[in-house]
């Protein structure tokens, strides 16, 4: 009997132990650093979380980040999830199974035909041009992208580097508070003065 006792006792104190490390992990920081080309909104989709959470947590004002820059990022650990939904599909009955396998295929496919689409648009190749840009810009402003587009064509014709020789104003926006910059540090600018100013930047 005390053998008995003793075994309950200690299985209790390994579950215990087991559920104590799932909640650490649950309440886990994970630090990134900031790469060239990144933002706030790509961060925010790569780790599932909001632009708000992100910028909120490191004290981010106008979407600025720079290269080399550490973020932390709280995450949450699925592994609870994991375990939770493998104990459900155990004890459903075999039609109930079914339906929650084909369910999950679908969400599968769907997540793919979206994960697909937003690598596409999530970082600047170099051949993505239009499609990143306006992309960014529509999901970061609200804004729908051919209004940016129509904006984009009429100041700079989508050349990213030009310059105006008279105003100094730079880029894909003609921004006058950027002399120089990447496509995407220019994405971050005109979401900056968007937000500073409203499509009033660009006299709309």
């Amino acid at each position: 009997m005390k053998k008995l006792v003793s075994t309950i006792v200690t299985t209790s104190a390994a579950a215990a132990g087991l559920l104590f490390a799932g909640v650490l992990n649950a309440n886990a920081d994970s630090t990134y650093t900031v790469k060239s080309g990144d933002s706030v909104w790509a961060i925010a989709q790569k780790f599932n979380t909001t632009i708000n959470h992100v910028e909120t947590t490191n004290n981010i004002k106008g979407h600025y980040i720079l290269p080399g820059q550490k973020l932390s990022i709280k995450t949450s650990s699925t592994s609870s999830d994991n375990n939770t939904s493998s104990t459900t599909s155990n004890t459903t009955s075999s039609s109930a199974s079914t339906t929650s396998s084909s369910s999950t295929s679908n969400t599968t496919a769907t997540t793919t035909s979206t994960s697909s689409t937003d690598s596409t648009t999530s970082s600047y190749t170099g051949s993505n041009l239009k499609s990143y840009v306006l992309s960014q810009m529509q999901s970061r402003t609200g804004v729908s992208a051919s209004t940016w587009n129509t904006i984009i064509t009429r100041e700079s014709n989508w050349q990213p580097y030009v310059r105006n020789s008279s105003s100094g104003a730079y880029g894909l926006f003609q921004n006058m508070h950027i002399s120089s910059g990447s496509v995407e540090e220019q994405v971050n600018a005109a979401v900056a003065l968007y937000e500073a100013q409203g499509m009033a930047a660009w006299a709309l």
